[in-house]
């Protein structure tokens, strides 16, 4: 017998099996999707095997040296899914098997996550001789059956010890998982409201067959007990997987489910240990739960007999990865529903433009939920900043601040957004005109006052803060911008005896301090929530009934093409937080540029609104949905280097472009950031609409550079981010 290994070499150019013999004793454990270790050169390397052959070969080929595991990591549909990703992002096809597969799983020497095991002790030997009183406690303890070692230390250390070395009663040792969550399922549901019942009717028609639904349903107009309904029918008989982006994935929206659901859910996110995650996966596996719930990843659940997936804030750009294999989670949903021949929802209060065009053709199937459930949406007022600092007011403007200490003295709570963490932007000498930045990245250091350092926010550089500058000596350094840290500063100064907290990453990187600080505005210890994007998406709060947001056209000045559509969603999301309980809520947008159509429309409620105005710009521009766009980023320790090859892919583009004329090239430019690291980075816009000759063109371009040292070439196809 021989097997087809696939394994991880550090050199990229090479993306195939290779074909290994196995000794007689080991015959009967081979499987495809199992992990090996096989001999490489001179080394061990652990991989997969891919297939089992008997085909004679006529060279001499080495034996495997070990089977790693007792069961399938990879089974037939993951097998099928990583080539799928392989083919779809042009990427070698073990990046894609390692990106599915938690730490433990994956196939790299040393990556071992063991399993964790409470001991018991139970009675073993008769026990009628025993003197010692600790001893006879212990064996009393015993005799209704197992008891936790622990519980039996407590006693007496020394006693159990003796007990048995005499095998008198003996250890056992049994697994647990990590995460135990003993939650009974509530039985008292929701009622839902006609408009809800259409979309859970419809989805039901047609659970045994391929159909994706684009749910577009407003803010508060009840999504979730909508999934939950739905779900609730399903599992009868088949599996689930639900996605939501990582910000969204907060434990209120898990404690929903796991309300209405018990101890069915396996739960996958990036916050989990390796350990926790090592569980959860195969918690999964052996069919213990049937329903997944989980960012991008969990799309890679090994799940069984799946009946419906479920995406939650389709539009979250959280769904693309940014690194290889560039995989867009709801294209690999789209993928793993038609194989099941299940349904899949894509729900959003602000789709995508281009889910939505799909809807409108027909691609997708259009269900709406165009009410809230409990109240009406909050009013929106948009304040023109300029207007406000001539009356003296910088940050804060009059209207907002009248309509807080309102809140305030009605106890109810306040949400404020500023979409940037950190206390001050840009750290400067007024004197000479120096900026403090990266010199990694050549871009400004962000102060932040808790830690009092300066950090760069892409490659995590660290400075002290400048008391003088270091080009003219001066002393005069001047901080300007403005993040969430000094606006909790400026809030707290502004309002008295008010109780704020603040929620970015910088105050939830450790574990289990975004629970913390949501249960504890929640609970009302707190007044006014402050904070980034995190707070806009996934947070039910019933005091909420006022929502502020600094700064709302900042994320208008990104030069990406989706800006407008960005803005427009945020805006959106976070005004969704106001008035979810009985009482009416209102939302205070404070801008320089409020006239903007995407902020306007969101002022107003209006998707189709706003959908119809971008789409106009795009037509003009020839952005998608009107055509695919792709990006080509080329990166390099060299300055020049990084040029000189990109303008050697951009001359050979033209000549692709003989073959198509529709392909439209642009650059190379310097990327948004051009240096990261101390690695410049370049990038070349490809638009097209026919992917017949492009794709073999950027495959031969990757290609070309997988054995160039200096030179990093990748690809992001269809691109989120240009």
């Amino acid at each position: 017998m021989k097997v087809e290994v696939l394994l991880e070499l550090k050199v990229k150019n090479i993306d195939k099996t290779f074909t290994y013999s196995v000794p007689k004793n080991m015959e009967k454990d081979i499987k495809i999707g199992k992990r090996v270790l096989v001999p490489f050169g001179n080394k061990k390397l652990e991989g997969f095997i891919l297939n089992v052959t008997n085909k004679n070969i006529e060279y001499d080929i080495k034996d495997i040296i070990d089977i790693i595991d007792e069961e399938v990591v990879l089974n037939d549909e993951l097998l099928e899914i990583g080539k799928y990703i392989s083919k779809k992002t042009l990427c070698n096809l073990i990046t894609c098997y390692q990106t599915m597969l938690p730490k433990a799983l994956k196939a790299k020497n040393g990556t071992i996550v063991n399993k964790k095991y409470i001991t018991y002790l139970v009675l073993n030997e008769d026990y009628e001789n025993i003197k010692s009183e600790k001893q006879k406690q212990i064996i009393q303890l015993l005799k209704p059956g197992k008891k936790l070692k622990s519980e039996c230390v407590k006693i007496s250390a020394s006693s159990v010890k003796t007990l048995i070395d005499k095998n008198i009663i003996k250890e056992l040792k049994e697994e647990e998982y990590r995460l135990k969550e003993d939650v009974n399922a509530e039985k008292n549901k929701v009622t839902l409201t006609e408009e809800q019942n259409k979309v859970v009717n419809e989805v039901l028609k047609n659970k045994n067959k391929f159909v994706p639904y684009l749910l577009h349903g407003i803010t508060g107009s009840g999504k979730t007990e909508v999934y939950m309904e739905i779900i609730e029918n399903i599992i009868k008989t088949k599996n689930v997987i639900v996605l939501v982006p990582e910000i969204s994935l907060t434990p209120q929206f898990i404690e929903k489910f796991r309300n209405r659901f018990g101890n069915k859910i396996a739960v996958l996110h990036s916050a989990l240990s390796d350990g926790e995650r090592y569980d959860e996966w195969r918690k999964i596996r052996n069919n213990d739960v049937n329903i997944v719930i989980g960012a991008r990843s969990a799309i890679f659940a090994p799940i069984n007999n799946l009946g419906l997936i479920i995406i939650d804030e389709e539009h979250s750009q959280t769904y693309k990865q940014e690194n290889n294999p560039r995989y867009n989670a709801i294209d690999v949903a789209l993928f793993r529903a038609k194989k099941n021949n299940c349904s899949i929802i894509l729900g959003s209060a602000t789709p995508s433009i281009e889910s939505y065009t799909r809807a409108k053709m027909g691609i997708y199937k259009l269900l709406e939920l165009k009410n809230r459930v409990n109240a009406t949406l909050p009013s929106v007022k948009l304040i023109d900043m300029k207007d406000e600092i001539k009356k003296g007011f910088k940050i804060l403007s009059s209207d907002l601040i009248e309509k807080i200490n309102d809140r305030l003295n009605k106890q109810e709570q306040v949400i404020l957004l500023l979409n940037r963490r950190g206390y001050t932007t840009i750290s400067t000498c007024k004197n000479c005109g120096y900026v403090h930045t990266c010199p990694k990245c050549d871009i400004p250091l962000i102060y932040h006052k808790s830690s009092n350092t300066m950090r760069c926010h892409y490659c995590g550089y660290g400075d002290k803060k400048l008391d003088r500058c270091p080009n003219c000596k001066s002393e005069d350094i001047m901080d300007y911008g403005m993040g969430t840290e000094k606006l909790e500063k400026i809030v707290n100064e502004t309002f008295e005896n008010v109780k704020t907290i603040r929620m970015d990453i910088d105050t939830t990187s450790k574990k289990g301090a975004h629970k913390k600080i949501i249960d504890d505005f929640k609970n009302k210890k707190y007044d006014i929530l402050i904070g980034t994007q995190m707070i806009s998406k996934g947070l039910d709060f019933e005091n909420v009934t006022l929502v502020g947001v600094i700064n709302a056209d900042s994320t208008l000045n990104i030069p990406d093409f989706r800006s407008g559509e960005r803005t427009f969603q945020l805006l959106n999301q976070v005004s969704g937080r106001a008035g979810r309980g009985n009482k009416n809520g209102e939302v205070i947008i404070q801008g320089f540029n409020i006239n903007n159509y995407s902020i306007v429309f969101s002022s107003k409620h209006d998707y189709i609104g706003f959908y119809n105005e971008e789409m106009k710009i795009r037509k003009k521009l020839n952005y998608p949905p009107f055509c695919n766009i792709s990006k080509i980023e080329v990166k390099s320790k060299d300055y020049k280097k990084v040029f000189d090859e990109a303008e050697k892919i951009k001359e050979y583009l033209k000549e692709v472009k003989k073959k198509d004329r529709s392909i439209i090239v642009l650059g190379p430019t310097a990327s948004a950031i051009p240096k990261i690291n101390e690695i410049y980075q370049v990038q070349i816009i490809l638009k097209y609409k026919d992917t017949s000759y492009i794709l073999d063109a950027l495959k031969f371009i990757v290609d070309k550079y997988k054995q160039n040292k200096n030179v990093n070439v990748s690809l992001d196809i269809n691109s989120l981010r240009v």
